[in-house]
């Protein structure tokens, strides 16, 4: 038993020992802001609880407007700040506040609320934003009749659950009661363009129903550290691009690594790297010779003017469909052979094949307004500048993907894949505050990494050896076979023959008869992987969000019940617990 359970345990408390000590595991670790959360959280299941407790006094409704955000990589948290900033410009008074820091009671006395809340992948919540959820949705959620609100979804149109989550935050608290302050504004990856006069609207509306005052901006407990998105680009150099899956291998994996040209960026492991390219020339020139169009004809669309091949070479996605362009195009060609597969197109076929299964009879301003702005991809960064210094290595997976016996390529994975030592790329950083390695470094780290998933934890693992940390690393990895698919693998056993790496435990679903995945060993390993969590251990997982990470969740919520002998609702509580302590950290795409 610990000093902190042990002077617990000399209080009077109607608690076990066994249950004093789980108490001082889950807390171990846990940030002030979580610690807050798990208070507040107990003491609202005890007045639920207690038969015979007071009502509660009622507080008065606060006029003021109340902006929430939650938000993964911070532009929800950003689109935010700016509407609060306005609102407070305008005389109002506002306060700012992150989801995970806020509470149903607080919900429930709300009067003007506006949210802003990003859609990660295909239609899961941001990590900071989780909890709320789960708790909005349940049965305890207050009655909103008094309310007035309006959402702010942030999502990428290539997903067929654009702002998913937005959309049911919305639909949710319509049906509680809640009235619309004004209409939810839908933002693609240009979100100025709709959060913009989704601002103007909110702050005009919020004047009218409460009314000007000494404004004052509110920050209340803060879950993120500030954001910060390089301000500017940087070109980088190619100094290695070495195939890490074998030659036989389906499968092409690369291990590119980039040194800055010029000042370096600076970045921290759990970072992305963006890398911006333009569309191939080639398929720039099948776009036109389908779409029937010159290359030199001048478009001007939002107050630019370019030829058409310049608006297609590195302003508009030719690689990737969105959900507004399939729309618009089925609605004026609803003969178009593809129509009846809607969404499920957006997986696998790109603009040109759109235009070769049925005539698309659109003019090039009509494509340039349809086709959604090109934007930078974004890698998990495998390196830690406190191993590699100003280099920047990434692991890409070549993008294939089969249309009418056409194959097409990843726009950045292509480019990537085909570059040669000494090619330049231009190329930013990402900060990624909610996928970090814990400040104490005598903490254990549970890192879940199937296939490309794996990189980020190449970065942890090098920034840990090199800071001397004496905590344990457990590494879980899988793909489809051992020989030809196991990424870094000289590197993984010489980290477990060094004593850098403690665990290594695999998954290669194709070795064998019966397909066998990381989730299935991670329910193997139940009863450890609890025993590193009860001991403070920080658990991640990166990799697919559509399968693997929902299976993973599923798995480690069936193995706490399984163990601990509670339900899955109380399982999953523990899981949430967790995530409000930082322990419990995904990056999933």
């Amino acid at each position: 038993m610990t000093q902190h359970t042990q002077a617990l345990a000399a209080t009077p408390a109607p608690l076990s020992p066994e249950q004093l000590q789980t108490l001082d595991q889950l807390l171990a670790g846990s940030s002030e802001a979580a610690l807050w959360w798990i208070a507040g959280y107990a003491a609202g299941q005890a007045a639920q609880r207690s038969p015979t407790a007071a009502p509660r006094p009622a507080t008065a409704a606060v006029k003021r407007l109340t902006v929430a955000y939650g938000s993964q990589t911070g532009n929800a948290k950003a689109a935010a700040s700016r509407l609060a900033q306005q609102a407070e410009a305008q005389g109002l008074a506002v306060r700012l506040i992150n989801l995970a820091d806020y509470s149903l009671a607080e919900l429930g006395r709300e009067r003007f609320l506006a949210i802003a809340i990003s859609t990660q992948g295909d239609g899961d919540p941001p990590d900071d934003a989780r909890i709320f959820l789960k708790q909005l949705a349940s049965a305890r959620a207050p009655k909103l009749s008094e309310l007035r609100y309006t959402v702010l979804a942030l999502g990428d149109s290539s997903y067929a659950r654009f702002c998913e989550i937005g959309r049911l935050l919305d639909q949710r608290l319509a049906e509680l009661g809640g009235q619309a302050l004004s209409p939810r504004a839908d933002a693609d990856l240009d979100i100025e363009q709709v959060a913009a006069p989704w601002r103007t609207s909110t702050v005009e509306a919020a004047v009218e129903g409460i009314g000007k005052s000494a404004a004052t901006v509110t920050l209340l407990r803060p879950a993120l550290a500030p954001v910060s998105h390089a301000a500017s680009s940087a070109q980088a150099v190619v100094l290695a691009n070495q195939r890490l899956t074998a030659r036989d291998s389906e499968l092409d994996v690369r291990h590119v690594e980039l040194g800055f040209v010029g000042a370096p960026l600076h970045y921290q492991p759990g970072d992305s790297l963006q890398v911006r390219v333009g569309n191939p020339s080639p398929l720039i020139d099948e776009f036109l010779t389908r779409a029937g169009l010159d290359g030199e004809a001048q478009v001007e669309h939002g107050g630019h003017r370019h030829s058409l091949r310049e608006w297609l070479s590195t302003q508009r996605e030719l690689t990737r469909i969105s959900l507004p362009l399939l729309n618009a195009i089925f609605a004026a060609h609803p003969e178009h052979p593809l129509r009846e597969r809607g969404a499920a197109l957006l997986d696998s076929h790109q603009v040109v094949d759109l235009l070769a299964a049925g005539r698309i009879q659109w003019d090039a301003a009509r494509w340039v307004t349809e086709l959604v702005p090109l934007k930078p991809r974004a890698y998990s960064i495998a390196s830690s500048q406190a191993s590699v210094g100003d280099e920047v290595h990434l692991t890409v997976a070549l993008r294939r993907d089969e249309v009418a016996g056409i194959e097409r390529l990843g726009l950045a994975s292509g480019h990537l894949a085909a570059l040669a030592e000494g090619a330049e790329i231009e190329v930013s950083v990402e900060a990624n505050p909610r996928f970090r390695l814990p400040a104490d470094c005598s903490r254990d780290l549970i890192m879940i990494g199937p296939g490309t998933g794996v990189a980020p934890f190449r970065a942890f693992l090098q920034q840990r050896v090199a800071e001397g940390a004496s905590g344990r690393h457990w590494l879980f990895f899988g793909h489809r076979h051992l020989r030809r698919e196991f990424l870094y693998q000289t590197e993984w056993l010489s980290a477990l023959k060094r004593g850098q790496l403690q665990r290594l435990d695999v998954a290669f679903s194709r070795d064998q008869p019966e397909r066998r995945y990381v989730q299935q060993v991670l329910a193997e390993q139940a009863r450890e992987l609890l025993s590193w969590i009860d001991g403070g251990a920080h658990l991640y997982v990166c990799g697919d969000a559509k399968r693997m990470a929902r299976d993973v969740e599923q798995t480690l919520i069936e193995a706490i019940a399984r163990i601990r002998g509670i339900d899955a609702e109380a399982a999953s509580d523990e899981l949430d617990a967790l995530a409000s302590a930082g322990r419990y950290q995904r990056d999933v795409y």
